[in-house]
């Protein structure tokens, strides 16, 4: 039984958060080249197992790789002393001294530093090169882990009915780490496809040479993912019933963290597995799980490529695009002679000049107190030439005409729309107490149910067919659930409708019943 949690007080733990923000001060440090390459010098050490380097070190493995890179500079021309003291105080580097290395007093009385990695340092280093060397062969979605999924689940259920903890434990972090995979692959994916549809520097034969991978691409991830979605579904709940808590306690008992608790690794455990579950079998058949929303984003991601495809063809096809505009108008703007005709182009190509109406004032400024409101002060008289072109009375010929505010026809007309929602409304109650598979529906409320049908069908996503839809107006909330197989029939004054796959239920909403009130006033 654990008493009291244990805080680790060494490791990754002793750096801050602005130490952690430190370890990258040489990104942006003026001679940022040099210090990566020593980094760099540090990295390749390490591989060979060799963790401490001195500085005449450091320099001979700099020296190497300028011979074979031209981007890495001369160690003779850099002042590597001076670097390697830089990099310990932003806490990539430790230097620490070995008296071993002196063969003369002198250099045993001067001390002999070595350097090597901080962990921080070397993750801080590990991250700026996953930047640098990023591709777009990483920008893709991968359809073949699914299958492995499937693989991995069935084989977790299998390890935790035998109890055999250390295979529960490999499984689920496999199975966390792939997961963590598939979203930081869609997220950089999707991220990818959104700044290929904003870019003004797009080429189109770039576009239209990697068109067709990459629809194939997106039509074969989606439909994987469609095909395995469901298996996925049941391994998880065939998982589940073979011992939630029994599982999560054989991988915190196998976990090798030594400076976690037994609690903590408890926690961890149990949080991964939610995690994992939401991804691909939400509790509720309600809810969306990550999977259905990755199904949704591929089949936007199709549609927004054919859009971009469309643009470019057309452009291509009429000789004038974005692209050329805005080199056409880059040539005006640097071709004026003086700043007044830049500011005129600007203006008559923009159209960003203020509206002209809004600065006019009464013709007798003393007749309404500046203290007055807008809300409260009445209106000024406008003319209709000055709304409509932005030309001031007296520009144009002839005299301009007053403009008509015909307040007695918005009057009426707002008059008609509050009777025909009151009938709406009327509508919506009869349809909340009346018998849908008994009771005849009258023309306005047949007219109510197809507005929330309407409304209710529109919002169906393409991969969730099991989830109920709901629309809600006038009052009232209308759900239509899924049922295979199962027609619901809607009789009406003018025949019967039929819906097909769905139940059908009409309740009061409350989150329309102050707007019902409001209009029945």
């Amino acid at each position: 039984m654990v008493s009291q949690r244990l805080k680790p007080t060494f490791g990754l733990d002793i750096f801050g958060l602005d130490d952690r923000m430190r370890l990258f001060g040489y990104v942006t440090a003026d001679n940022r080249l040099a210090y990566l390459w020593v980094l760099r010098a540090f990295d390749a050490a390490r591989s060979d197992y060799r963790v401490l380097l001195h500085t005449s070190e450091v320099s001979a493995a700099m020296a190497a790789v300028h011979a074979d890179q031209r981007d890495c500079p001369d160690p003779a021309e850099l002042e590597l002393p001076r670097l390697l003291d830089a990099l310990v105080d932003w806490g990539v580097l430790d230097r620490s001294q070995d008296g071993t290395r002196a063969t003369t007093l002198a250099e045993y009385r001067n001390r002999h530093s070595v350097y090597q990695f901080t962990e921080a340092g070397y993750r801080a280093h590990r991250a700026v090169e996953s930047v640098l060397s990023a591709t777009m062969d990483d920008t893709t979605l991968s359809r073949l882990v699914f299958a492995d999924l499937l693989a991995d689940l069935v084989a977790l259920a299998a390890a935790n009915a035998a109890g055999d903890a250390e295979e529960v434990y490999r499984k689920l972090n496999r199975l966390d780490r792939a997961l963590a995979d598939i979203a930081e692959r869609a997220a950089r994916f999707y991220h990818m496809l959104g700044d290929l549809s904003r870019g003004n520097d797009l080429r189109p034969e770039t576009f239209l040479a990697h068109k067709d991978a990459l629809l194939t691409h997106l039509r074969d991830f989606h439909d994987e993912l469609q095909r395995y979605s469901p298996r996925l579904r049941e391994a998880v709940h065939a998982v589940e019933d073979t011992g939630l808590e029994r599982m999560v306690e054989a991988a915190a008992e196998a976990d090798e963290r030594i400076f976690r608790t037994p609690v903590e690794r408890l926690e961890d455990w149990r949080r991964r597995w939610g995690g994992l579950r939401s991804w691909l079998a939400p509790p509720g058949a309600e809810q969306l799980s990550e999977a259905d929303r990755l199904a949704d984003a591929t089949i936007d991601a199709i549609g927004d490529v054919l859009a971009l495809l469309r643009r470019v063809t057309e452009a291509r096809r009429g000789g004038v695009s974005r692209e050329s505009q805005l080199r056409h108008l880059a040539a005006w703007f640097t071709a004026v002679g003086t700043l007044d005709a830049a500011h005129a182009l600007f203006d008559a190509t923009l159209q960003l000049s203020g509206p002209r109406h809004v600065g006019v004032g009464y013709a007798d400024p003393e007749a309404i107190p500046t203290r007055r409101s807008w809300w409260e002060a009445p209106a000024v008289e406008l003319s209709r030439t000055l709304v409509e072109t932005g030309r001031a009375p007296g520009q144009g010929k002839g005299r301009p005409a007053r403009l008509d505010r015909a307040d007695g026809g918005r009057i009426r007309l707002r008059e008609v729309q509050l009777a025909q929602e009151r009938r709406f409304t009327d509508a919506a109650d009869g349809l909340v107490v009346a018998d849908l598979d008994t009771h005849r529906l009258d023309d306005v409320q047949v007219g109510v149910l197809r507005r929330l049908l309407d409304i209710a069908l529109a919002a169906r996503t393409a991969g969730a067919r099991r989830v109920p839809l709901v629309a809600g107006a006038h009052g009232i909330r209308l759900t239509l659930t899924p049922a295979p197989g199962r027609f619901t029939t809607v009789q009406s004054t003018g025949g019967r409708l039929h819906i097909d796959g769905y139940t059908l239920s009409v309740t009061v909403s409350g989150h329309t019943a102050v707007r019902r009130e409001l209009v029945s006033v």
